[in-house]
């Protein structure tokens, strides 16, 4: 029988520690949320040591640049990551800095809710300060320095997947955060433009199997006093009773209860990628591709994403069709041993 068959939670809205005192799943905490109603408390110890996997994961878009930050700890490893790409026509620039840290050490990753602060020091030095309502990203680098404020925004999915009583996710999206503040490549100093620029928050608190393969994907566009956001996933979340998929509706949570189905060809960097389900139908077009792979003993890691614009449809849960084309983001493949 399954964790789920007699005890599984849609929406919650009273907080909900994630795992009993034991270390298990706790029944009550299955399910998806608006607001950080998940009280992470993995356990640390012998028993379940090595496979508890915490991690911060922002995606920033600007109009000049797509960045990537990740501070992770995997039990007998930290992961500090650095991603960025010049969008300015002409420009190839790609900057790739990524550090593993032996059992953690330089990587403080709290289970708690905000506020708390994230952080990584090592060659790179990340800093994630999040407050009760904007939070502040920092960036130290060889070749890149960020500070970024980003600003109260509206729901965040929050839900927690269930494989098993020991084998569990509770991840965090927040697709649709404006940003301000100053980004340094290379000396070069620019702005960012809260009326354009976005970030995009992954959360992670679980306890995952050694291998595992998911896609993800997500988009925003700010449409004058309006705003839309696109967060999808599959695989990872199949033969489970949760997805991660939703539409964010001027900051309005609409969940996706419902697998969706995705198409794309992973050899071809100009294909597009199409995703489907009763209420969404979306493709993207890329516009920059990245291929990144780790192979380091027990850790490995295959990553394709492909950057570009969304076009088609999603209908929210009143029942209200939305037109996708236009929304800026990402959809990728990863597989993961870890």
């Amino acid at each position: 029988m399954k964790i789920w068959d007699q005890n599984y939670s849609e929406e919650l809205t009273t907080p909900v520690e994630l795992c009993q005192p034991g270390g298990h799943l706790n029944p009550e905490a299955m399910g998806y949320s608006p607001s950080l109603v998940h009280v992470p408390n993995l356990p640390g110890g012998p028993r379940w040591w090595g496979r508890n996997k915490r991690w911060e994961y922002w995606g920033i878009v600007t109009a000049d640049h797509i960045i990537g930050l990740t501070i992770a700890d995997l039990d007998y490893a930290g992961l500090l990551q650095l991603y960025l790409w010049d969008r300015r026509s002409g420009q190839d620039l790609v900057i790739c800095e990524e550090e593993l840290l032996p059992f953690g050490r330089g990587v403080d990753l709290p289970d708690a809710v905000p506020p708390f602060t994230a952080s990584g020091k090592g060659k790179l030095e990340l800093i994630f300060d999040y407050g009760q309502g904007s939070d502040r990203l920092r960036l130290d680098s060889p070749r890149v320095q960020l500070d970024l404020e980003v600003m109260p925004g509206g729901d965040a999915l929050g839900v927690v997947i269930p494989w098993s009583s020991t084998r569990f996710q509770y991840t965090v999206k927040d697709v649709a955060r404006q940003i301000r503040g100053s980004l340094v490549v290379d000396g070069q100093t620019f702005e960012i433009d809260k009326e354009t620029d976005f970030a995009v928050l992954d959360r992670g608190r679980g306890r995952w199997p050694y291998a595992m393969t998911w896609n993800w994907g997500a988009g925003f566009q700010r449409r004058g006093d309006h705003s839309l956001g696109l967060q999808v996933g599959a695989k990872w979340t199949a033969g489970t009773p949760g997805t991660e998929n939703a539409l964010f509706v001027d900051g309005d949570l609409h969940y996706f209860p419902d697998e969706l189905h995705w198409t794309y060809d992973a050899d071809d960097e100009q294909a597009h990628w199409h995703i489907e389900g009763e209420q969404l139908e979306a493709r993207l077009e890329p516009f920059h591709l990245r291929r990144a792979q780790v192979n380091a003993l027990i850790i490995a890691n295959k990553t394709l994403q492909a950057f570009g614009r969304w076009s088609g449809w999603a209908i929210d849960n009143d029942g209200q069709r939305h037109d996708l084309d236009g929304l800026i983001g990402w959809a990728e493949e990863v597989h993961n041993r870890w």
